[in-house]
């Protein structure tokens, strides 16, 4: 009998009620583990209970909007994350333009406030590795202020990764949101940390949705995620969109604005080079 104590074969064992035959590590933290059916599960363990249960939390209500495709998840057991393994394939156009359309429909389920976390999930949540607080508010300029930009801001200045005058620039960004931030929207259903590395081409021909940070938002922060690391066919991804729902007039101009929390995430977690890409976007913004 296949027996590895509490490692990922006991997780997945414990979560699907099958019998684990084989492990092969995938990356650090994620291990594919084939059960006795023959079947694959992607097995996380995360750096913490709550992380685990926030993802597992943020998959369930990402899924239950039924409009993008999610790994079906088994369960969440302590810091072990159990969901189906998606093979891997290639980016294609005809995949780009549906996961652009599947992103409408996951937005337009909508959510009950900016900041909103999922059902079941905690109010103290990650995006990556770095913590992130769902703070529930009614206007998206001063929620997005105060709960996503500003706290990653002033640790970055305590760090010492931004200087004082630096902040001084993206705290004058903030109080200018009000005025910046396009026609007022519905909170939407976010993925919430939506670069490239979170989107799996599947061999399917279908584009999967994996490693949520799920919460309420504003949709055009998704779009603005997709933009900063660069998406394969993104003009298809947009375009799919577009068939959906169309998007506000000047989204174009507020990429900036919504790629300002992931830069200050990013600065949190891996230093100077995103904080000064951070200040250049502000600076930007602050010039329109």
């Amino acid at each position: 009998m296949y027996d590895d104590g509490d490692g990922p074969g006991a997780a997945a064992t414990r979560l699907t009620g099958r019998a684990a035959t084989e492990e092969r590590p995938l990356s650090d933290g994620l291990t594919e583990v084939v059960l006795d059916d023959g079947r694959a599960v992607a097995v996380k363990r995360a750096d913490g209970i709550e992380e685990a249960r926030a993802e597992a939390a943020g998959l369930a209500w990402l899924a239950g909007a039924g409009a993008a495709r999610v790994p079906t998840t088994y369960g969440q057991d302590g810091p072990w994350l159990v969901t189906d393994l998606v093979a891997r394939g290639r980016p294609n156009r005809e995949a780009a333009l549906d996961l652009g359309r599947e992103l409408a429909g996951l937005h337009r389920a909508g959510a009950s406030a900016f900041g909103a976390a999922p059902p079941g999930g905690p109010r103290d949540a990650y995006i990556g590795r770095a913590p992130m607080r769902n703070v529930e508010g009614a206007d998206w300029p001063t929620w997005y202020a105060e709960h996503r930009v500003l706290p990653y801001l002033r640790r970055s200045v305590d760090e010492g990764t931004v200087t004082l005058p630096e902040a001084a620039v993206i705290e004058r960004l903030c109080a200018r949101l009000p005025d910046l931030a396009g026609p007022a929207e519905a909170p939407a259903r976010l993925h919430g940390d939506l670069w490239n590395g979170n989107v799996l081409w599947g061999a399917d021909g279908h584009a999967w949705l994996i490693d949520p940070a799920a919460h309420g938002g504003h949709r055009e922060t998704d779009l603005a995620m997709l933009h900063l690391f660069g998406c394969p066919h993104l003009d298809e991804v947009l375009r799919g969109y577009r068939q959906v729902t169309p998007l506000a007039d000047g989204w174009a101009d507020r990429v900036g604005l919504h790629q300002l929390f992931p830069l200050l995430v990013h600065a949190v977690l891996f230093g100077r080079g995103y904080a000064q890409q951070a200040l250049d976007t502000a600076k930007a913004a602050l010039a329109r």
